[in-house]
């Protein structure tokens, strides 16, 4: 298996016997809001690489705004890569236009997540599932017609239901509509963006089940987007665990829930919801939040919250509140560093009076001040402080990172396979040079 430093290859070793459907490679997806004070793009998707058999169900899982409904969309060309490619059996249909892009269409599909917004109210059942089959000119007008009906029945619904319209009929039934709709062209691939969330648990497992028997019928492969990991648990083949853009772990499904690799993906699991609130467990917080998706982090996208981020060597026995106040500390000088002062914020500043950032001795006595700080880390701090209040943040920034600063913050990790089945996780910790992750959350957690 071939590692790739530049971030953009979590591609899990297939067998030559597997029948591979799709191929992802490098994908990319930013979005410019092209004002005209920010030419920063935002990076939904930041160069993610995976493959789909034939057949399967591949689960992405990550927080909202990780980018998962964004890569599902761009697979289908519902939005444009910024670059990189997706081949569908060889094709790559970043290239496709016109008639050619048309045909394959055909091919692939979406399940949106709310089946209200997707169904137009203004028309009839059978309109709204025939709707594709008219606009790629199938067949004669009679039969789409009963092709419709013919897929009514096949998702649980009546023939009668035709002449119906969405308002009438439960969430679990439009859902099913939408369905219907998405089988309408016999796809090859659909992407199903969150399709049973939106439902009462009961109505879920009606549609998961169906889900199911209409990948058997047919032979689908599904990407299936979801926040609830039980689900995904059930019904996936594999799972990706996708973060601010980035697939940070990718392999089979039950072995990346009982061994995961890769910090993230320890830290989401842990947080399932434990039906015996008498069941001890080991819940992995996170402090934070993820970072801008216009600003990520230089090196590894998970760094800034990372429970197990690798520290200068000269710092590894460093007190964990006190590390975890400092990663606050450059997180907050990165964001005065981006924010732009107003005029009448400037003018203050040229008068010396205080400015929005100018309560820097607040700050610091907010972070360090309940806790015994090392005279070394003091003298430091003191240095940054001083920058702070000459307003030259990027002074202080490159001091920060001078002195606290590590492998995780400089240089995006490589993919490690992690297993014989070919399971890849996106962190330096699994290099031979660090300490791996389960090592030290097992002696954190002793």
């Amino acid at each position: 298996m071939s590692q790739d430093v530049t971030g953009t290859r979590p591609v899990a070793s297939s067998d030559a016997d597997d029948d591979v459907m799709i191929e992802v490679e490098g994908l990319k997806t930013y979005y410019d809001d092209s004002g005209l004070f920010s030419k920063t793009p935002v990076k939904a998707v930041d160069g993610v690489s995976f493959e789909i058999n034939r057949g399967e169900t591949l689960g992405l899982v990550g927080e909202s705004g990780c980018g998962k409904t964004t890569l599902g969309r761009t697979l289908l060309r519902l939005e444009d890569a910024t670059a990189g490619e997706i081949r569908f059996d060889g094709t790559d249909i970043t290239e496709l236009d016109g008639t050619e892009l048309q045909h394959w269409r055909r091919n692939a599909q979406m399940v949106f997540q709310d089946p209200d917004s997707s169904l137009n109210d203004r028309m009839t059942i059978g309109e709204i599932i025939r709707e594709p089959l008219d606009v790629h000119d199938w067949k004669t007008p009679r039969e789409r017609r009963q092709r419709v009906k013919e897929l009514l029945a096949t998702v649980g619904l009546q023939r009668e239901h035709y002449y119906r319209y969405p308002h009438q009929f439960s969430g679990g039934q439009r859902q099913r509509i939408s369905i219907a709709r998405t089988l309408a062209l016999e796809p090859d691939f659909v992407v199903l963006d969150e399709p049973v969330s939106a439902l009462d648990v009961s109505v879920q497992a009606e549609i998961i089940n169906l889900l199911e028997d209409l990948q058997e019928e047919f032979g689908l492969t599904y990407l299936f987007i979801a926040h609830d990991l039980s689900v995904v648990r059930y019904l996936c083949d594999r799972v990706a665990v996708m973060y601010l853009g980035n697939i940070m772990e990718i392999g089979p499904t039950e072995e990346l829930f009982e061994k995961p690799a890769n910090p993230y993906t320890h830290a989401l699991l842990s947080a399932i919801p434990e039906p015996d609130p008498t069941v001890e467990r080991d819940r992995i917080t996170l402090h934070g939040t993820p970072p801008n998706p216009r600003y990520p982090p230089t090196g590894c996208p998970f760094s800034t919250r990372c429970p197990v981020r690798i520290r200068p060597e000269e710092y590894r026995d460093l007190d964990d509140e006190l590390w975890t106040r400092l990663v606050t500390l450059r997180d907050l000088i990165n964001e005065r560093k981006r924010a732009e002062l107003s005029i009448r914020e400037r003018v203050r500043s040229k008068l010396g009076k205080d400015i929005r950032f100018g309560a820097i001795d607040e700050t610091f006595e907010e972070l360090f001040g309940d806790l015994d700080v090392p005279s070394k880390v003091q003298s430091v701090l003191d240095e940054i402080e001083a920058h702070l209040h000459d307003q030259n943040e990027e002074a202080a920034l490159s001091l920060f990172n001078e002195e606290f600063a590590s492998v995780c913050d400089r240089e995006p990790p490589e993919y490690y396979e992690v297993s014989n089945s070919g399971r890849e996780s996106f962190c330096h910790r699994h290099s031979v040079d660090y300490e791996s992750p389960d090592t030290v959350f097992d002696r954190r957690n002793q």
